[in-house]
């Protein structure tokens, strides 16, 4: 089959689908993977065929900002909701001309991140099967609360009403925009209702969030997407620091930025209290110069090669980063900023393997120390091995493709 797949979203979002559409080519299909520029790069390293998509998601998109900067600014949800609504409307009408030409000659198109509605509405005006892709739950459920919502903030008889009044909200933000982009585009009419019947595939784990029981049975939950990035060897500063003492912390934070730098970095100078550690900067834009000699300033290293060779994990909680970590079966320190992150860190402390996590808008050298003497305790340390044993029996990406096989077949 010959496979159109559009996302928008973080690095961190793309990653996954990268992997997916390298999947599906060693079965014999043929992929194309579109999304912002600067996140295509693990997809052409897997050998999958790209198309960048309009915007700039690290550098900005008009008055909204850059998108690391938006989901930063964790005390203003509301805000960042907004920000990231408008990016989506800044570019709905180029994203949906660009994605019904990169389809007209595929058999089915997977849509998933900020382009979701966009990639459905491609497959609608070209009349093929539409299969929507997701890295945290969207699909309603009376079992746990949105994934956006503070945890334990809604009522458990209330959990599934969240689902639909957060969608909805989100759903009539983009409406108007999608709908001038479907009669302009391709003389579709207009939607008064978010589309919702469409199979959804998720790339996150059963075993760090089951599936739920009233979900309906075109909703699967996959495991984890992701593949060993090709022929890649470790710089020598990175291999010598590993081989010069015990394991270190990791901590890095990815793609968030808009954060009070100046606490950060009194977090890696004090809160590691002369423990060795290996620090992504990522887009945080903290000033590495002059950090002790302990800490280890590394660039963008795949995770399923580093965090094995490491204590303890500090992230944001982003679902890639928080897979990766269980995956690897070490324990994680989770500093989330805004979306789902709040809800990984849940999953990790509920799963036992992860402290009650810090937002990011207060972080500190405290709350790090604090986190990694959790980390040190034995019983945490053997959760996370078992946790990361029931990961790597799971095969999401076996599990997607058969699917993607079985749904793209029925047209």
């Amino acid at each position: 089959m010959k496979i159109s797949v559009i996302t928008y979203g973080t690095e961190g979002d793309v990653r996954p689908l990268a992997a997916l559409c390298a999947a599906l080519n060693r079965c014999g299909h043929h992929t194309e993977l579109l999304a912002d520029a600067s996140t295509l790069g693990s997809a052409r390293q897997l050998g999958v065929a790209t198309q960048a998509l309009a915007g700039d998601i690290a550098g900005g998109a008009g008055a909204a900002g850059s998108i690391a900067d938006v989901v930063g600014r964790s005390g203003k949800p509301g805000a960042a909701a907004r920000a990231l609504v408008q990016i989506v409307n800044t570019h709905t009408a180029a994203w949906l001309r660009q994605a019904v030409d990169a389809a007209r000659a595929a058999d089915v198109v997977l849509a998933g991140g900020l382009a979701g509605f966009v990639g459905l509405s491609a497959a609608e005006a070209l009349r093929l099967p539409a299969i929507g892709l997701g890295m945290f739950p969207l699909t309603p459920t009376r079992e746990f609360a949105y994934p956006f919502l503070p945890p334990g903030a809604a009522w458990r008889p209330l959990n599934r009403l969240g689902f639909h009044l957060i969608n909805g909200l989100l759903w009539r933000a983009m409406r108007a925009a999608l709908n001038r982009a479907r009669a302009r585009a391709c003389a579709l009419p207009a939607l008064r209702r978010m589309p919702a019947s469409h199979p959804m595939l998720y790339g996150y784990s059963p075993t760090l969030l089951p599936r739920p029981h009233d979900w309906p049975e075109q909703v699967e939950v996959c495991g984890q997407w992701t593949l060993p990035m090709p022929a890649w060897q470790p710089p020598a500063a990175l291999g010598a620091f590993l081989a010069d003492g015990p394991p270190p912390v990791y901590i890095g934070f990815g793609s968030m930025a808009g954060f009070d730098t100046a606490r950060l970095r009194d977090a890696l100078v004090h809160g590691l209290a002369g423990r060795r550690a290996l620090f992504y900067p990522g887009w945080s834009r903290v000033d590495v110069s002059g950090l002790p000699a302990t800490v280890h300033v590394l660039g963008d290293t795949p995770h399923d090669w580093l965090f094995p060779r490491t204590a303890c994990v500090v992230h944001h909680g982003g679902s890639g980063t928080t897979h990766s970590a269980a995956r690897a079966g070490v324990p994680s320190v989770v500093v989330p900023f805004a979306g789902d992150q709040p809800f990984w860190a849940q999953r990790l402390a509920l799963a036992g393997v992860a402290p009650a996590a810090v937002p990011g808008a207060r972080f500190g050298a405290a709350d790090l120390g604090r986190g990694l003497a959790f980390a040190d305790r034995a019983d945490v340390r053997e959760r996370a091995r078992k946790l990361g044993a029931a990961l790597r029996a799971e095969d999401g990406l076996a599990h997607a493709v058969a699917s993607i096989e079985r749904l793209g077949a029925r047209r």
